[in-house]
């Protein structure tokens, strides 16, 4: 049975890849112009969650891994998934816990981002973090991570060379860069983060 999406007609959907993480889904569509078509569309089975750690003197962790896709080493803010329909925070407790060892006792959503919507259902939510605790890190067994404490100034210059290249990481700190410039953070942390003489010190 046929369906709209916005200007879309769904003739018929078939599943052409499932796994624990990801699906592939084709449909036959009526496209916009009214010609046939096909239009396939990744599902996750995940939200994507991110963590950004400040300290009081406005550095943040970041996480190192090499991610298999690019077949290239990545820094990031911590992040990872969490089910669909769970407590998105505790998803990111855990993240943090798992990939830095850290805890944090003050959680601030400061992020909800769609990922390459064109062609994957994919949605982010993303947390600012503050009033750290150090512990143990127990990353998975898919995971060998390491671990650099930056200045936020720093990781911005990164994002603005190149160097990070993560969506997610990307977006949180220019979105953490706006919160500290237009009075939305507390000001002793948002003086810290943007202190341009604390970076690369």
């Amino acid at each position: 049975m046929s369906k709209r999406r916005g200007p879309w007609q769904v003739e018929s959907s078939r599943e052409i890849y499932r796994n624990p993480w990801v699906s592939l889904t084709e449909h036959a569509v009526i496209r916009p112009d009214g010609a046939p078509g096909i239009y396939g569309v990744v599902g996750f089975a995940n939200l994507a969650l991110a963590v950004l750690p400040v300290f009081p003197d406005g550095r943040i962790l970041l996480v190192g891994q090499h991610r298999f896709p690019q077949d290239r080493y990545s820094w990031e803010i911590p992040e990872g998934g969490g089910p669909l329909g769970a407590d998105p925070q505790a998803g990111a407790v855990r993240e943090l816990r798992e990939e830095t060892g850290y805890a944090a006792e003050n959680w601030q959503e400061i992020l909800r981002m769609e990922l390459s919507n064109s062609v994957t259902d994919e949605a982010a939510i993303g947390y600012l973090a503050t009033g750290l605790t150090a512990g143990e890190p127990d990353p998975d067994g898919t995971e060998e991570l390491a671990l650099r404490l930056v200045h936020f100034r720093e990781a911005l210059e990164d994002v603005s060379s190149g160097k990070i290249s993560d969506a997610l990481t990307v977006a949180m700190l220019l979105r953490a860069y706006y919160m500290a410039r237009e009075g939305e953070l507390a000001v002793e942390l948002a003086t810290a983060m943007l202190d341009q003489g604390a970076r690369r010190a």
